[in-house]
């Protein structure tokens, strides 16, 4: 059962946006903020809401362009700086100055340039199969590997992506969370094709601009890409405690990606999970429970 979980509740941030939130606990325990990827929402996150709102504040946001909250039309607006600025104004907004991140897939991606610009607002960061941006600029520019395994985000930052994503009920999705595992996704059961297919109804595009606003993929003849990046490693450094959980059977982010994170991480721990797909956490809630309860209590 875990803790009763509370969902529409709303945050209006002085920057404009409003993001719409779930949430478990009693606000004033510690924080810790759980952020999703695409082409998700908050209820990635439902167990670990269940879990952790016993003992924590648990807080589960729709990031902008996703689900209930805002959808901004500038495509500028989901540039990852303006992601990261939301989610310090929601830690704000709750009342928290510092706080524990737990992130997955583009949640991920927000997360660690998030720990890098302001380290002193975050205790601990958790990763789940989410590459460090250096370490995926690198890849992105020189491994062919990553180059054809990372192709669909050129395909998703084309225009008419999100058209191509909704028709026929979302069988183009519904594959992403299906195939994109090697097995099949018992946990992708009716009730929560339901949620997701009432959450992608609002709306495809915000997500799909993460794609669309990010210099990260695989380099084109029209865009060069991370080719274009002058990238200092030493401007990636993460400076707080930091662990990774890695579903070693993700075809997108396959666990190549994890090779020299300790160069980039002084305080890391890396929990692999050789059968996990990229969907780890809705596979294998109450393992991801176990190894994020470890480390918030280390």
């Amino acid at each position: 059962m875990g803790a009763p979980i509370q969902d529409g509740q709303y945050a209006a941030l002085p920057n404009g946006i409003r993001l719409h939130y779930a949430s478990a606990g009693e606000k004033g325990r510690p924080l810790v903020l759980f952020v999703h990827g695409f082409p998700e929402f908050w209820y990635e996150w439902e167990a670990q809401l269940a879990e952790f709102g016993g003992d924590f504040f648990a807080v589960a946001p729709d990031l902008r362009g996703f689900n209930l909250s805002d959808m901004p039309s500038d495509l500028a607006q989901y540039k990852a700086k303006h992601i990261v600025e939301d989610l310090r104004l929601l830690a704000a907004h709750l009342g928290y100055e510092r706080f524990v991140m737990v992130a997955h897939d583009w949640g991920g991606a927000i997360a660690w340039n998030f720990a890098i610009a302001l380290p002193q607002l975050l205790h601990k960061l958790i990763i789940v199969n989410s590459p460090h941006p250096y370490l995926f600029a690198q890849a992105l520019a020189n491994d062919p590997e990553q180059q054809a395994a990372s192709e669909y985000m050129n395909w998703l930052r084309a225009e008419g992506s999100e058209s191509a994503l909704a028709k026929d009920e979302f069988k183009l999705l519904e594959g992403l969370l299906n195939g994109m595992g090697r097995s099949p996704t018992p946990w992708f059961t009716p009730e929560v094709r339901a949620r997701y297919h009432e959450c992608w109804a609002r709306g495809l595009t915000g997500g799909v601009n993460y794609y669309r606003a990010s210099p990260l993929h695989p380099p084109t003849k029209d865009h060069a890409g991370p080719n274009r990046l002058q990238l200092d490693p030493s401007d990636f450094i993460v400076r707080i405690p930091t662990r990774v959980i890695w579903g070693e059977q993700d075809i997108a982010l396959p666990k190549s990606l994890i090779n020299g994170l300790d160069g980039l991480i002084g305080d890391l721990k890396i929990e692999r999970i050789p059968e996990g797909t990229h969907w780890v956490i809705h596979e294998q809630p109450e393992r991801v429970n176990r190894l994020i309860r470890g480390f918030l209590s280390e």
